[in-house]
């Protein structure tokens, strides 16, 4: 029996399917092994020095203030409260951040390509400039010396005696929303959802019908149809509920302004930051998927009639789009771990809230660390899945 086992093992191991899942399986084990070692021995390190684990804490009475909340709170409120601020405020300058630096971004990668020699310059000249100064300094300029040296609440920058600048932030006009405008914005919102669904699952149908005589004029009537029902079953909705929106203007009272929406300085300048410094990444990556498209297809669209700005928008982007998103999602995925730091002047973000504020506090360093790396984890992966969705989708376009 020996002597046949011995032979089949030897098989195995020059059958290189088999002796791959060997070393998969080994290498599993291993990682296993290594993360169990490494929590055994936290554990054990943790209980000999007399420190509590777990997450008892979360509900525990914060005791500290937030200068920059989306939800309601107070000292009163608990560690895990303050895990939700910062949560969302990291959320908040993370989003506007993507959004501003992407618009700002395709336009300088656009115009890096321009014909004018002057603006073609500028953008490059941006470019170099924003992407080669590290981002922590950039971060410094807008907060201390742009900022900074904004006048005082009674002496504020005015805009249209409704829009105030000074040294405590931008105050801003904000809608009063009554019980009828949630209504109507939540109408909005599901209309649009429905309308989005609706185009993504008629999509390919739509693609083959516009190219046919007798369905041509029917697309474009669902197009329209599709499109007006997102403004007017609102428009209806708002008639019938009584909506009415009315707009809070900042006052100056006392030392500061009350009223409005206010944009505290932290948030402003790492949000300009970031965008700034993003987009002039974002920039190169248009540039390059821009000058990946053959310039037959250019000259092609030229041929037909096509106007510079309809061949960019109906030739070019399209098909520049699968070699854009790539490195795009790299770019907004960067932006998102560089807004840790905020920490740095003082911006109340998930990092300096509750890695910092709270961590200090309560000394469950190993929980809040955790809690905070799981955090920026998921945001990353659920970026990449959407940013991956919207690869595909834009790839089906092109074919």
């Amino acid at each position: 029996m020996a002597n046949k086992r011995h032979p089949m093992l030897v098989r195995l191991w020059r059958d290189p399917v088999w002796r791959a899942v060997l070393f998969q399986v080994l290498l599993i084990l291993a990682v296993v092994a290594m993360v169990a070692w490494v929590v055994n021995n936290t554990l054990s390190n943790l209980e000999h020095r007399g420190i509590s684990t777990g997450f008892d804490f979360l509900s525990q009475s914060a005791g500290f203030g937030i200068i920059q909340t989306l939800v309601e709170y107070d000292e009163s409120h608990t560690f895990g409260r303050t895990f939700l601020v910062g949560l969302l405020n990291t959320l908040l300058v993370s989003f506007l951040g993507v959004i501003f630096a992407t618009i700002l971004g395709f336009l300088i990668g656009v115009a890096r390509l321009s014909s004018n020699w002057l603006l073609s310059k500028m953008a490059s000249i941006y470019i170099e400039v924003f992407r080669n100064i590290p981002l922590l300094l950039q971060i410094f300029f807008w907060y201390f010396a742009v900022l900074g040296i904004l006048p005082n609440p009674r002496q504020s920058i005015s805009l249209f005696d409704s829009i105030f600048i000074n040294v405590r932030g931008i105050s801003l006009p904000w809608p009063e929303l009554n019980a009828g405008m949630v209504t109507v914005a939540w109408v909005f919102m599901a209309c649009l959802a429905a309308v989005l669904v609706l185009r993504f699952f008629m999509r390919s149908w739509l693609l083959k019908a516009q190219h046919q005589e007798n369905k041509g004029q029917m697309v474009l009537y669902i197009k329209a149809a599709m499109a007006s029902s997102v403004v007017l079953i609102p428009l209806v909705t708002s008639f019938l509920v009584d909506a009415q929106l009315r707009w809070e203007i900042p006052e100056l009272k006392g030392f500061n302004f009350s009223g409005g929406l206010v944009l505290i300085p932290e948030l402003a300048a790492l949000w300009f930051a970031l965008s700034i410094y993003t987009a002039a990444f974002i920039a190169e990556v248009v540039r390059s998927g821009i000058e990946s498209v053959s310039k037959g297809q250019k000259e092609a669209a030229a041929a037909l009639g096509l106007k510079p700005r309809r061949v960019l928008s109906l030739v070019v982007i399209p098909q520049a789009m699968r070699v854009i998103i790539p490195p795009l999602t790299n770019q907004y995925l960067n932006l998102i771990k560089n807004s840790s730091l905020a920490t740095a002047i003082g911006y109340p973000d998930l990092v300096s809230v509750f890695a910092g504020t709270t961590l200090n506090q309560t000394g469950q360093a190993v929980e809040v660390i955790a809690m905070t790396m799981a955090v920026y984890l998921t945001i990353s992966l659920t970026v990449s899945v959407l940013m991956n969705l919207y690869n595909r989708w834009a790839s089906l376009v092109e074919r």
